[in-house]
């Protein structure tokens, strides 16, 4: 099993947490990726959002390709996963920026292709926005383009969106960045399983997420491709008793501990078809991490860990809060038994 984390370029994960003690600055986040390291982590995830869709519009928010650089130049090992919307990035500029990335962290850069969803970001922003399929359309010939660039000497192509003439890319980088996508729709599981190299899905139980990784399994043998590999998000509480661990779940969820977050709540309750209680936990906590269910102490939480790799998951893709606190502790008691077995 591999550890990736997702880096807090948000200034945390928790929506009824207004302060989690995790700061936006450049320090904070050059500390955390440094220890990480020495912690047992293998990657980060530098999400691409303009805008933040945890704390609200009006918070900071940091630019994953400025950040991407810097964290490369202050790290010797570590993954850098960055993600990249096709509708905000020309492919060609895009391999340029990655073939310079590589001359600072040789092999170390990898990709996380979002078929890009936010529409009002992207009116405030003034990029294009695609519906559902098209944006699936926009992505494989984005990832074609960027594909031939970085593997060929010269590039000429003539798409629907994209036009090449002549196109040259030097350096090429050290090796092609391996392509992550997430998707549940069957437009994305098409082209994940004909153009990714890794599938990242939400938070969900391990039965559940050995289901998906058979089904993409299937698709992706139909189409004669090595296999994917797989990772899972979640959200980690770890604490040195149960009964700990479930207090500080308490106050995870605790919508009334601010007003502004409570009326977000109650709209996203009426505007949702899921269960109030699983409403809850979807609202609280990004990316459905709570799903994975990653609550407990170290014994329990390497336990579940176990069944998900039992389900055929490669990748562990963690949030924490506080993050430095949380990642030590997760690294000590949970990364270190693991490697030591």
């Amino acid at each position: 099993m591999r550890y990736g984390y997702w880096m807090p370029i948000f200034g945390g994960w928790l929506r009824n947490v207004p302060d989690e003690e995790m700061s936006v600055d450049w320090p904070y986040l050059r500390d955390l990726a440094v220890a990480s390291e020495g912690q047992g982590f293998d990657l980060t995830l530098i999400a691409e959002l303009n805008l933040n869709d945890i704390k609200g519009h009006r918070a900071p928010s940091i630019d994953a390709w400025t950040l991407a650089p810097a964290v490369a130049a202050v790290t010797t090992r570590l993954e850098l996963m960055l993600a990249v919307r096709p509708n905000y990035h020309q492919p060609a500029l895009t391999a340029k920026a990655l073939s310079t990335l590589d001359t600072i962290a040789p092999g170390r850069l990898s990709l996380n292709v979002v078929s890009s969803w936010w529409k009002d970001e992207a009116a405030q922003y003034g990029v294009p926005f695609d519906v559902h399929d098209a944006r699936y359309a926009r992505t494989a010939e984005w990832l074609e383009v960027l594909h031939r660039l970085l593997t060929e000497r010269t590039v000429t192509h003539h798409g629907p969106l994209y036009d090449l003439e002549g196109a040259v890319l030097e350096p090429k980088p050290s090796r092609r960045p391996t392509v992550y996508m997430g998707g549940e729709s069957p437009t994305a599981k098409d082209l994940i399983s004909a153009r990714g190299d890794a599938y990242v899905m939400h938070g969900d139980p391990p039965e559940t997420i050995a289901a998906k990784i058979a089904d993409m399994r299937e698709r992706r043998a139909a189409k004669g491709l090595p296999p994917l590999t797989f990772g899972v998000s979640g959200y980690v509480v770890c604490r040195d008793t149960e009964q700990e661990a479930q207090q500080e779940l308490r106050r995870i969820l605790d919508v009334r501990s601010s007003p502004e977050a409570y009326a977000s709540y109650q709209d996203f309750v009426e505007g949702s078809h899921l269960e109030s209680a699983v409403s809850l936990q979807e609202y609280s906590v990004s990316n459905r991490g709570l799903r994975a269910d990653l609550i407990g102490t170290p014994e329990q939480i390497s336990a579940r860990i176990d069944a998900y790799e039992q389900a055929g998951v490669d990748l562990m893709l963690l949030q924490f809060s506080p993050q430095h606190r949380e990642m030590e502790r997760f690294g000590r008691d949970v990364i270190a038994p693991a490697r030591a077995r």
